[in-house]
């Protein structure tokens, strides 16, 4: 007993019991403070995605299903992913002006927290592509000569070498890509709307998302090397447009006159009658 006694009264015998006091009251905080902003999120996901549902119910059901189970004027969104709504409403090509007709880009009628609201709801109902963050978006790093080769190889031949847009097959257009922000940019790759084929991570990765987006907003900044715009594609083809332009609109001179010169002969040639 004498030596528990002392042991208690060991100069370090205090120091250990105030860290044990402290080591547990850090230990308690830690779980209360987890416990609680946890529940605070799972709050605020539940209010965003129920305010999503009422948005959804008064804008889309009437094309989507009440559940976005899709019915004959408009596919099914479970699955469809966050991004997807992100795009086509951002875009404004949701809601559809023209069922079955191919959606241009307009003015959007929500806010972005409207948008934002939907695609939870729609997430909520079986996952799909994720709204790409800031960070994944960010061009800062990005290699802009790699991003004009990938452009290059997998977009240029819809959307032109500088994102001006095209036309298609069967009367489609592919548009242009110059009001686009970089998440759209993104989600766009990630979801392929319309007639674009889908670039998951595993055809284009992450990094190589970037550095196209990084090549698509420079070109912008940068000035007309042709001086028209034709596409941007420089001055060697605009110029060979502008002689081949020249050339046939003075074949068609020399065309005109020549039937106006045999008219006039044919006319001499005729006899009077007097």
């Amino acid at each position: 007993m004498s030596s528990i006694i002392a042991r208690r009264r060991h100069p370090a015998a205090g120091y250990a019991a105030v860290a044990g006091g402290l080591v547990a009251v850090g230990v308690l905080y830690s779980t209360l403070s987890g416990g609680g902003a946890s529940a605070a999120s799972t709050t605020t996901e539940s209010s965003q995605v129920a305010a999503g549902q009422s948005l959804f119910v008064a804008s889309c059901s009437s094309c989507h299903g009440l559940n976005a189970q899709g019915t004959s004027q408009g596919p099914s969104l479970i699955g469809a992913g966050a991004a997807a709504v992100d795009f086509q409403m951002s875009t404004g090509r949701m809601p559809a002006k023209e069922l079955g007709a191919e959606n241009d880009r307009k003015p959007s009628q929500f806010s972005q927290q409207q948008i934002y609201d939907i695609a939870a709801y729609v997430a909520s109902l079986g996952g799909g592509p994720a709204i790409p963050s800031a960070s994944q978006v960010s061009t800062s790093g990005a290699d802009t000569a790699l991003g004009s080769e990938l452009f290059s190889t997998n977009c240029a031949q819809c959307h032109g070498f500088a994102g001006a847009g095209g036309a298609l097959t069967y009367g489609k257009n592919a548009p242009s890509l110059n009001a686009s922000t970089p998440t759209q940019i993104y989600e766009a790759m990630l979801t392929g709307p319309e007639a674009m084929p889908v670039f998951g991570d595993g055809t284009v990765t992450p990094a190589e998302k970037k550095d196209i987006i990084a090549y698509v907003t420079q070109t912008r900044k940068e000035a007309n090397p042709g001086g028209f715009s034709l596409g941007r594609t420089g001055t060697v083809t605009e110029g060979l447009v502008g002689w081949l332009g020249g050339l046939g609109f003075l074949v068609i001179i020399a065309m005109w006159l020549t039937a106006k010169r045999r008219s006039h002969a044919k006319a001499e040639s005729e006899p009077t009658h007097e």
